[in-house]
């Protein structure tokens, strides 16, 4: 990143630097225009104290993924501090966070935290270390040269030694210098497993999530929505409501109607005894739209990948032909939604746990119609997100903001998880239908494949750049770009409309493309009576990094090797956001419904940050797509989602989980996503042991809606 400004304010004796991202122009640039010397700014990455603490700030949100600990361990490698005189702030919302990767807007997804802060936060650790030297050098009239960084401490010729801290204020008013970043052979905390600095105060009950937000006469809202999608208010009766015990007001807002009181339960049982008459909405059932899917399915949609001759498997000596069926899946993450706004006069300030800050700080201004600069955005700590926290439409904060405005005190909005379930977004449902044509000797001489399914793009910000002549690129991605060597590969896709709100969800199109290549080639090498890996090889023969991770995960899993009786494994190998990631599954089963024992994966990543977290990530991303595999669906009957919580939306439980082991490919010149890239190859690892174990091929998820014995 060009570094366009520099700050060096002093605060406290703290040494403060920060950048600048110039390209975010108008409002927003102007709500982070550079304050007065010698106030603190919000734009600043990292502060020294005098007891030689240093706090560096967060530019992503925490929500459970760790950042927290490999962000800051990349600017303590190139600052050589004290590791244990770390500490760590969650970021506001302000320009100078923005996400590199996303073009500077801020906002945590795509596994991009690492990724997109590697040169960017070394490069900080880097100038401040250079800065803290020269000040050293001044003070005691020697070479920088004759001077190093070392656990904290200046050490210079002659013995002399003095803890950061004692330069802090000196370095403040040196000039920002160029920097040489160290070579990885030289890291010393980089690539070391290192403990989370946010688990001791979680485990003790420390850490402020959104939920724990309070405020001075803070009230609480729950808000009724439409029980059909697209419906509005047609009548409201609140004056039942209105006199009860703890509420304070029943407010109509854009989206339904809030009943506001004086805690949650007041406010929800308030909101459960609403007279509210809805009109209109879609009558949509999952019956329906599948239908409608099978017959777009029928023809090829918008070109996603043309081949040479899609007409290529008209000439095969064997043809496999199948259709797969993917569910509507909610996110359901374990904190509830919510989000608290407090208006003072001509400001306003808003606590959430936010993935998308700079959306969602714009989108409060707006709604409150207050300018950006006199909106704060706090971003606590969440409780789970999988990509509902990063809603272009921002809808729950709107919804706090609308009603913040009218109530005129502090008010936390709550969705229950009944609430976000019935009346969220989703992973919207998709239909692939593949035909594969193989000549004689078992080789593929054509690959057609339709996809269909709603656009999580269209309409948003994003769809300028991703969505390319009417192709969702999300909708496709792990098809149109698979990796396999395959001959006149046509790849195309029907975007459907729906009142159904659709939106990202972890490792996005690759939840539902993955399978289909997956489990595809496991029919191909069953078809062919090959071993499934060998058939990877043979397909991934021309791209090494695939083959590293293949062989990896075989080698781990013991591929070949019988497992213990009436188990079957199976394999599965994906790229997401730039990480190849391979699964060995030993399944079996129990009552006639799937058990998984054991999970071996193997992982490129690039350059591993934290061993420990990318591990974590990985037996995370694995257990979450467990849960779709297995269990997890949503259904819709006369427009409204059928399930509501935990009991009817099936997750993995912690007796679920296999045992699960987790191996890197060594090297990698930097690190790319982790978050995700887990998640993929589970359910078709999953799915190509039960058709090892049973000889049933599955074609819809989840797989308990397979017959299996």
């Amino acid at each position: 990143m060009k570094i366009s400004r520099r700050q060096f304010l002093s605060s406290s004796s703290a040494l403060v630097i920060g950048f600048y991202l110039p390209f975010l122009g108008g409002r927003l640039a102007n709500a982070q225009a550079p304050q007065p010397k010698k106030v603190f700014p919000p734009n600043a990455f990292l502060r020294i104290a005098k007891d030689n603490t240093v706090t560096i700030q967060i530019k992503h949100l925490e929500f459970g993924q760790g950042v927290q600990t490999s962000l800051p361990m990349l600017i303590a490698e190139e600052l050589e501090c004290d590791w244990s005189k770390v500490k760590t702030e969650l970021a506001p919302a302000a320009a100078v966070y923005g996400n590199i990767s996303w073009g500077g807007m801020q906002g945590t997804g795509g596994s991009s935290s690492v990724s997109n802060s590697w040169e960017q936060l070394r490069t900080v650790g880097a100038q401040a270390r250079t800065m803290l030297i020269q000040a050293a050098a001044d003070a005691w009239k020697v070479k920088p040269a004759d001077c190093r960084a070392e656990k904290g401490f200046i050490v210079g010729p002659g013995g002399k030694r003095a803890p950061f801290g004692q330069f802090a204020e000196a370095a403040m008013n040196l000039p920002l210098p160029e920097v040489k970043l160290k070579d990885p052979k030289d890291f010393k905390l980089i690539g070391k497993p290192v403990k989370r600095l946010d688990s001791a105060d979680k485990v003790a009950g420390k850490t402020i999530f959104g939920m724990d937000v309070k405020r001075p006469g803070l009230l609480t809202a729950v808000v009724a929505h439409p029980p059909v999608f697209g419906a509005r208010v047609k009548s409201l009766n609140a004056d039942k409501v209105s006199r009860s015990i703890g509420i304070t007001h029943v407010v109509q807002i854009t989206n339904g109607v809030a009943v506001v009181g004086k805690g949650y339960w007041p406010a929800k049982n308030g909101r459960d005894q609403l007279d509210v008459t809805w009109d209109g909405g879609a009558k949509t059932s999952t019956e329906d739209l599948l239908a409608e899917y099978r017959e777009l399915a029928k023809k090829p949609g918008l070109s996603a990948k043309k081949a040479a001759n899609p007409e290529a498997i008209k000439g095969a000596t064997q043809t496999i032909s199948r259709e797969y069926v993917f569910p509507f899946l909610a996110h359901a993450p374990m904190e509830p939604l919510n989000c608290t706004v407090e208006i003072k006069g001509e400001n306003a300030e808003l606590w959430v746990g936010s993935q998308f800050q700079t959306m969602d700080h714009l989108a409060a201004a707006k709604t409150l119609g207050l300018k950006p600069e006199n909106v704060k955005l706090n971003t606590t700590y969440a409780g789970g997100g999988f990509g509902r926290r990063a809603n272009p439409a921002s809808d729950y904060i709107v919804e706090a903001c609308e009603i913040a405005k009218e109530v005129k005190v502090p008010v936390k909005v709550v969705w229950s998880r009944e609430d976000d379930i019935r009346g969220g977004y989703y992973r919207p449902m998709y239909l692939h239908k593949v035909d594969v044509g193989l000549d004689a000797s078992g080789k593929i001489v054509g690959w057609n494949h339709v996809i269909v399914g709603q656009s999580i793009l269209g309409g948003t910000a994003f769809e300028a750049f991703l969505v390319k002549d009417g192709v969702d690129s999300t909708s496709v991605e792990g098809v149109s770009d698979t990796h396999y060597d395959i001959p006149n590969l046509d790849v195309s896709l029907h975007t459907t409309k729906s009142a159904v709100p659709s939106l990202w969800w972890r490792s996005v199109g690759h939840t539902h493309t993955a399978f289909v290549m997956e489990t595809m080639i496991d029919e191909i090498a069953a078809a062919t009576k090959k071993d499934p890996v060998a058939l990877r090889r043979e397909l991934l023969a021309k791209n090494p990094r695939f083959l590293k991770v293949l062989e990896l995960a075989a080698e781990k899993g013991a591929w070949g090797s019988a497992p213990p009786a009436g188990r079957a494994k199976g394999f599965a190998i994906h790229e997401a956001f730039g990480t190849v990631v391979a699964q060995v599954a030993e399944v079996s089963l129990e009552g006639g419904a799937p058990k998984v024992h054991k999970v071996t994966a193997a992982m490129d990543c690039g350059l591993v940050v934290n061993p420990l977290t990318v591990e974590a990530q990985v037996q995370s991303a694995i257990g979450f797509g467990l849960s779709a595999a297995l269990m997890s669906e949503l259904t819709l009957k006369d427009g409204a989602v059928q399930q509501s919580n935990f009991h009817d939306y099936q997750v993995l439980r912690m007796s679920d989980m296999p045992q699960v082991s987790v191996h890197l490919v060594a090297g990698g010149e930097k690190p790319t996503g982790v978050g995700e890239p887990g998640t993929p190859p589970i359910a078709p690892a999953v799915a190509n042991a039960l058709g090892t174990l049973t000889g049933r091929r599955a074609q819809v998820l989840p797989l308990t809606k397979t017959k299996w014995i």
